[in-house]
This record gives C-alpha cells, structure tokens and sequence, in this order.
C-alpha cells in the first residue's frame, strides 16, 4: 500500500515538474518579448534559464529509457543548479539598484565572482567530482552520487541566496508607496521559488532521503505546487519593472499569457499522460482516445478563456476604474473606422440610385482645401471642373432653405449638422436626375430621409476627428507620464527631468507627422494650438518673442524651417524650387491641392509624393534648430560649473 502512494506521489511529483518547466519557459518567453531592456528583468530571465534548465533535466530523467540517457539528463539538471545562486543574487542585486541604492563595486564585484565561482563548479561536473555517477538502484530514486565538493556547493548555495535576501528585504525597506510596497512584498515572497525548487535535488542521495521515501516524495510534490505558484507571484512583480504600460496593461497581458501559455499546456500535459499510463495499467500501450483527449482539451480551455475573459478582467484587473475602462471599450466597440463610413455611405447611396433608378451619385464633405470627395457610384468625371467648389457652395447659400436643389443634371442635397446648436454645412449628396423628371412628394420624403442619415453620418465623422486629433495631441504627453511613472514605481527619486523624457517620447519618424498637422492648421486650429511640437525647446525659446503664445511661437519655428528649405536667389517655379513651392501655395497661401498641381505642371499623385518629401525637410529643419538650441543650453550649463 505504502509502495503504491509512493508511486502516485513519484507521478504526480513527473507531472509537476514537468509543468514547472512550461511555466517557467512560458515566463522567459514574456520576459524575453516585452522588456529585456531592463535590467531586473534580465536577471529574472536568467533564473527563469536556470529554472527551465532544471525542471527540463528532472522530468526527462525520470521517464529515460536507459541508465546512460538518465545520467545525461540528471548532469544536464545540474548546470541550472550550478548557475541558479549566481543569477538569484544577480536578480537581487538589479532590485535594490532599481529602488535607488546603486551598487558602489561591492556589490557588483561579488555578483562577478558568483558566476565566475559557478562556472568553476560546472567544469567540475564532466569529471565526476561535483556529483559522482549514477545510482540506477537507488532510493528515493536514481541520482547522481553526491562527493565532498556536493556538500560544499551545498553551503555555497545556501550562503548566496540568504545574501540574495538580504538584499531583496533591503529593497523592500526602501520602497515608499503603498502598491510599490505591496509588490515588493510579491516579489520577496516570490523569489523563494528558486531555492524552494531547487533545493530538494541537493537531498538526492542523503541519507534522509533513502529512510524516508514517503516524506520526502511529499515535501517534493508540495514543494513543486508552491514553486509554481511563487514562480508566477515573481513574475507579476517583475512585469512592472521598467514598463510605460498601465498597470491594468500589464495585468491583463500577464493573464492572458499564464491562462493561454502554462496553464492550457500544463493541464493538455496532464491529461494526456494519465490516459496514457491509465491505459498501460489496462494493457492498450496505445490508446487512440489519447489524441483526441489533448485536442478536445486544448480546444475547451482556449473556449473557457474566451468566455470568461470579461468576467475575471472585470473582477481582478480592473478595480476602481470598471466605469472608465468599460467607457474605453464601449467606444473602441463602436467607433466607425474611415472604412466602416465608407461603406455605410455606399449603402445609402446605393440606396439613392435605386430609389431613382439612376447610376451616378456621389458625397463630397468640406476640407480646408474645398470639397473632398468621399464615395461615388459611376462616373465621377463631372467633378473635375475647377469651378465646382465655388459654385456649389454659392449655390448651397442661396437655396439653403430648400431640400434640394439642381446643378446641372444632378440634384444636390446639402447635408447639414442634425444635433448641433449652430446649424453647419457638413457636405453635399448629389445623385444624376433623369430626363423630363421631377421629384414626387414621396420621392422626395425617402430622399430627404437618406440624406439626413448621410448628415449623420458625415457628423459623427467630423466628431470622431475632433477625438483622434486630442488624443493625437495628448499621446506625447501621455507617454511621458507613463515613462515618468514607470521610473517612479520603486524609485521616488529617481533624476528624470520633463525635458528628458519629451526629448526621448518624439522620435523622428513622428516629427514628420507632427510638422504636418500643423502646418494644415497653420493659420489656426487645433492641430496648430495642441501640437507635440510645442514642448520642443526652440519653440519655448521663441515665446519671449511672441507674446508667451505658444501657437504664434510654433508658427514662427515653422516658417523659419520652411525659410530654409528655399533655395537662394528669385522665387521661380522650376524643379529645385519644387519643394519650398509646395510648402509656399499648399499651406502658406492656402490653394488647394488641384490649383497647386495644376501651376506646377505636376499630377496630383506626383504632388503628394513631393509635398511628403517637403514636409520631411521642414521637420529636419526644426530638428536642426532643436539640436542647437539643446546644446547652446548644455554649453551654458557647463561654463556656469566650472565657474564655480
């Protein structure tokens, strides 16, 4: 009976084990893809190394066919034993530099010899004198026969990881804040995984461990569901360090991956080898329900996660933000892309030509530049006069009373705002009017309605842009904070200054994007007024200049950017004044994008082209000038200090 417990304690000790390598793989491959750029999560990926290393090595072992594949496999376990102290007191190290107490050498010195000192153990391991050979027979299970250098890297191994507390407590002592506290306290906890996980393999061979098979097979199983649970605790704690993401983000994103990574594929493991070893104990070494079981259960849990996403989301990541956040999705799940208005506008359109049985319809909106136009049906060709947006939007004023009016052969529909207090022309409906007729009064009742739906539509558009140019505006200054916060998690002193951050949050590739928006608005808007490129210190130096308005500074940078894409000598329109030409008419002189192609002799496709070119050269223009500025400024600090 006793032989019988022992042995579905041994199984159930294989299938933990094996399920401690899939966590802690899983674990390193989420390191590894989201924040290996700093450091305790660095350290962290090494333990999770050494971990894996170790798990992998004891779960193979223990099904080996031959006495000569499970000695490999147990030396192989012992090289993540070797280097596990070195990389916890690495780990331990990276955390209370983190929290403000850089190491002075001392620290970083001893982390050195660790490794140097673990490596010095493993070139011992080929040779037999870490651990001996193999013990095919003997209890609790077959291992590696333990020498006089074991019982040494035994003290060694336990000296390191209470220095490695030492330092983890010291960092818990310096944390402030209440969450960065609480966490701390995970992660002190937590990082009893390593020691707790490897520890019992150092027994293998004791003479505790041939008496007591039974206890220690139990202290082994438990001991593995305890790891499994402070290896995850670790790495919640460390998935904070040094990210910009909100802590819901981060949350969420951990979740997710524990759910679908090391949970689906711990439990598949599971069922799959008790089928298998419940069909050996009933004489079928196959058994075909083994297949389907692994793939009928991958599929259920992947179908659970699904479902009960919302719920636990809402229950265990969300907190007191539920209302903000549901606010968030609710508008992400109901936001039209410019795709989705696309096609809600064919259909009503559509909808148009049927009820009049005609094949050409089109929808214009106003733009900057004049009419925009956003769906057709046929041929749009009648749209390329010159004329036409002047003409229709006098035509629009004079009948701006009626439904309806005609231009041409087409009946126009202006399409006004529907919930504004002040009534706004949003664009136009425009549909081909059959020959010799005119519109009945139910025609006309279905016509209105349609139009009235495209306004609609056309509204919600124009307040959907509104919202996409704030957060456009707000995601640098979003950023920053986020940056500022991630440093000030574990460290409230840590020396980041705003303009550190703003210099580090606008990259190049999105100045280009920046300069654009506001040279649309250049002659006012929000796009000019709520610009990133305000917090730039060249345009903070030219407020003095300005009044202290930082619209009218930005304004001033960008004509002096433009200023220097202009080649020298007389304005002319030939091909090296291209550029600064484009930048002159397009958004100094306000024409529109068919006046400006058509001076210039260019197609509209090939004015696009250039025009993004010219708007790359007056954002590395402001760069220039922000490069100057920065160091002028640094120049100045510098003479002041070695004044003194």
């Amino acid at each position: 009976m006793a032989d019988s417990i022992t042995g579905i304690l041994r199984t159930l000790n294989q299938l933990l084990t094996a399920g401690i390598a899939i966590t802690a793989f899983s674990l390193l491959i989420y390191a590894l893809s989201f924040n290996l750029r700093d450091r305790v999560t660095r350290s962290f990926a090494t333990i999770l190394a050494c971990v894996v290393i170790v798990s992998v090595g004891d779960a193979l072992s223990s099904v080996a066919a031959t006495n000569a594949i499970r000695e490999m496999w147990l030396r192989m376990e012992w090289i993540g034993i070797t280097f596990l102290p070195a990389a916890y007191l690495h780990f331990s190290d990276a955390v209370l530099t983190t929290t403000g107490r850089p190491s002075r050498g001392r620290r970083r010195l001893a982390v050195r010899l660790s490794y140097l000192v673990s490596f010095g153990f493993l070139l011992t391991l080929p040779f037999s004198l870490l651990v001996g050979h193999l013990v095919s027979g003997g209890r609790p299970a077959p291992h590696l026969q333990r020498t006089w250098l074991t019982t040494i890297f035994t003290v060694y191994y336990l000296l390191l990881s209470a220095i490695a507390w030492v330092n983890l407590v010291r960092a818990y002592r310096r944390t402030v804040t209440t969450t960065s506290r609480r966490r701390m306290g995970y992660l002190l906890i937590g990082s009893l995984a390593p020691t707790l996980g490897s520890f019992p393999y150092l027994l293998f061979g004791s003479e505790f461990a041939r008496q007591h098979a039974f206890i220690f097979w139990s202290t082994a199983a438990i001991s593995n569901v305890i790891v499994s649970f402070l290896l995850i605790l670790m790495a919640y704690a460390v998935a904070f360090f040094g990210v910009p993401w909100p802590d819901r983000v981060v949350k969420r994103r951990l979740a997710k991956w524990i759910l679908r990574g090391p949970v689906t594929a711990s439990t598949v493991l599971a069922v799959t080898t008790i089928a298998r070893r419940a069909g050996e104990r009933f004489g079928m070494p196959y058994n075909a329900a083994v297949p389907f079981l692994m793939v009928g259960t991958l599929l259920l849990l992947q179908h659970l996660i699904t479902l009960t996403a919302p719920l636990w989301e809402r229950l265990l990541l969300i907190g007191n933000d539920r209302k903000d956040i549901e606010r968030l999705q609710a508008i992400e799940e109901r936001l039209f892309t410019s795709g989705d208005i696309r096609q809600l506008l064919e259909a009503i359109l559509a909808a148009v030509c049927d009820r009049l049985q005609t094949n050409q319809a089109f929808i214009v909106t106003l733009a900057p530049s004049g009419l925009e136009t956003l769906v057709t049906i046929g041929d749009i060709s009648y749209l390329e006069k010159e004329d036409l947006t002047s003409y229709i939007l006098t035509q629009t004023k004079v009948n701006h009373d009626n439904s309806y009016f005609e231009w041409g052969g087409f009946w126009l529909f202006p399409l006004y705002t529907q919930n504004a207090a002040e009534v706004q022309l949003l664009g136009l409906m425009g549909t081909k009017r059959p020959l010799n007729e005119h519109l009945d009064s139910e025609q006309a009742q279905a016509l209105r309605l349609l139009s009235q739906r495209a306004a609609l539509v056309l509204e919600d558009r124009y307040l959907q842009s509104q919202v996409f140019s704030s957060l456009e505006a707000l995601s640098p200054q979003m950023e920053w904070l986020q940056r500022l916060r991630a440093l000030a998690r574990y460290d409230s002193g840590a020396p980041l200054t705003p303009t550190e951050v703003i210099n580090s949050a606008m990259p190049a590739e999105s100045m280009a994007r920046w300069v654009k928006e506001a040279l649309t608005h250049y002659w006012g808007g929000p796009r000019l007024s709520r610009n990133p490129l305000i917090r730039l210190q060249v345009v903070q130096q030219a407020l003095n200049e300005h009044g202290d308005n930082p619209t009218n500074a930005l304004r001033a940078i960008l004509r002096r950017a433009i200023d220097q894409v202009r080649p020298e000598g007389e304005r002319r329109f030939t091909a090296e004044w291209i550029l600064y030409n484009i930048l002159e008419m397009k958004f100094m002189e306000g024409k529109s994008v068919r006046e400006v192609a058509k001076r210039l002799a260019l197609s509209e496709a090939d004015l696009y082209r250039k025009q993004r070119v010219a708007i790359e050269e007056v954002a590395r223009a402001i760069l220039e000038m922000e490069k100057q500025v920065t160091a002028e400024k640094q120049n100045s600090s510098d003479k002041a200090h070695s004044s003194f």
